[in-house]
Protein backbone atom coordinates (compact mmCIF):
# COMPACT_ATOMS: atom_id res chain seq x y z
CA UNK A 1 0.00 0.00 0.00
CA UNK A 2 1.26 3.39 -0.87
CA UNK A 3 1.79 5.90 1.46
CA UNK A 4 1.16 9.77 1.80
CA UNK A 5 4.68 10.45 1.09
CA UNK A 6 5.30 7.79 -1.51
CA UNK A 7 2.17 9.01 -3.08
CA UNK A 8 3.70 12.85 -3.19
CA UNK A 9 6.38 11.49 -4.51
CA UNK A 10 5.49 9.36 -7.41
CA UNK A 11 3.26 12.45 -7.91
CA UNK A 12 6.60 14.71 -8.17
CA UNK A 13 8.32 12.32 -10.42
CA UNK A 14 5.87 12.15 -12.97
CA UNK A 15 5.45 16.08 -13.24
CA UNK A 16 9.18 15.82 -14.11
CA UNK A 17 9.08 13.43 -16.50
CA UNK A 18 6.59 15.38 -18.65
CA UNK A 19 7.73 18.97 -18.03
CA UNK A 20 6.98 21.14 -21.33
CA UNK A 21 9.76 22.55 -23.77
CA UNK A 22 9.98 25.89 -24.00
CA UNK A 23 9.24 27.02 -27.60
CA UNK A 24 11.35 29.92 -27.42
CA UNK A 25 13.95 28.30 -26.27
CA UNK A 26 13.57 25.20 -28.81
CA UNK A 27 13.13 27.91 -32.05
CA UNK A 28 15.27 31.13 -31.00
CA UNK A 29 17.77 28.70 -28.78
CA UNK A 30 17.45 31.68 -25.40
CA UNK A 31 15.35 31.45 -22.75
CA UNK A 32 12.72 33.09 -22.26
CA UNK A 33 11.60 35.49 -19.11
CA UNK A 34 9.79 32.03 -17.86
CA UNK A 35 12.34 29.34 -18.45
CA UNK A 36 13.92 27.68 -15.28
CA UNK A 37 9.83 28.04 -13.68
CA UNK A 38 8.91 24.10 -13.80
CA UNK A 39 12.22 23.13 -12.99
CA UNK A 40 12.43 25.62 -9.38
CA UNK A 41 8.61 24.54 -9.06
CA UNK A 42 10.02 20.61 -8.70
CA UNK A 43 12.72 21.53 -6.95
CA UNK A 44 10.51 23.64 -4.44
CA UNK A 45 8.06 20.61 -4.44
CA UNK A 46 11.31 18.23 -3.36
CA UNK A 47 12.27 20.60 -0.66
CA UNK A 48 15.11 21.78 -2.26
CA UNK A 49 15.07 25.99 -1.70
CA UNK A 50 18.55 26.64 -2.90
CA UNK A 51 18.13 24.59 -6.00
CA UNK A 52 14.84 26.14 -6.48
CA UNK A 53 15.75 29.59 -5.70
CA UNK A 54 19.01 29.38 -8.00
CA UNK A 55 16.68 27.84 -10.81
CA UNK A 56 14.22 30.93 -10.95
CA UNK A 57 14.46 33.43 -8.18
CA UNK A 58 11.26 35.21 -8.96
CA UNK A 59 8.71 31.76 -8.14
CA UNK A 60 9.25 32.93 -4.30
CA UNK A 61 8.06 36.46 -4.27
CA UNK A 62 5.21 34.98 -7.06
CA UNK A 63 4.13 32.41 -4.84
CA UNK A 64 4.00 35.05 -1.51
CA UNK A 65 2.10 36.75 -4.03
CA UNK A 66 -0.58 34.31 -5.04
CA UNK A 67 -0.96 33.39 -1.68
CA UNK A 68 -1.44 36.46 -0.02
CA UNK A 69 -3.91 37.57 -2.93
CA UNK A 70 -5.99 34.28 -2.40
CA UNK A 71 -6.02 35.09 0.97
CA UNK A 72 -6.99 38.83 0.56
CA UNK A 73 -10.03 37.53 -1.16
CA UNK A 74 -11.37 36.06 1.81
CA UNK A 75 -9.72 38.51 4.71
CA UNK A 76 -10.05 41.72 2.83
CA UNK A 77 -6.70 43.10 4.72
CA UNK A 78 -6.09 46.17 5.08
CA UNK A 79 -4.03 48.37 2.48
CA UNK A 80 -4.55 44.67 0.99
CA UNK A 81 -4.40 45.71 -2.79
CA UNK A 82 -1.93 48.35 -2.09
CA UNK A 83 0.36 45.45 -0.95
CA UNK A 84 -0.46 43.47 -3.82
CA UNK A 85 0.67 45.67 -6.14
CA UNK A 86 3.98 45.85 -4.78
CA UNK A 87 4.31 42.78 -4.10
CA UNK A 88 3.61 42.60 -8.32
CA UNK A 89 5.91 45.37 -8.79
CA UNK A 90 8.80 43.27 -6.94
CA UNK A 91 7.85 40.26 -8.60
CA UNK A 92 7.92 41.15 -12.10
CA UNK A 93 11.65 43.30 -11.19
CA UNK A 94 13.10 39.89 -10.08
CA UNK A 95 11.56 38.20 -13.73
CA UNK A 96 13.45 40.68 -15.30
CA UNK A 97 16.82 41.01 -13.68
CA UNK A 98 17.13 37.50 -13.77
CA UNK A 99 16.16 37.67 -17.44
CA UNK A 100 18.72 40.49 -18.14
CA UNK A 101 21.20 38.15 -16.31
CA UNK A 102 20.54 34.55 -18.30
CA UNK A 103 20.71 37.10 -21.41
CA UNK A 104 24.07 38.81 -20.73
CA UNK A 105 25.44 35.73 -19.31
CA UNK A 106 24.29 33.54 -22.40
CA UNK A 107 25.61 36.30 -24.94
CA UNK A 108 29.10 37.07 -22.70
CA UNK A 109 29.77 33.57 -21.87
CA UNK A 110 28.52 31.40 -25.10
Amino acid sequence: MLTLNSQYLIWIDWLEKHTLKCPVEKYFHIECPGCGMQRSIIALLRGNFASSFTLYPALFPLVFLMVYTLLHFFYKFPNGAKFIITLQIITVSTVVVNYIYKIFNHFVFV
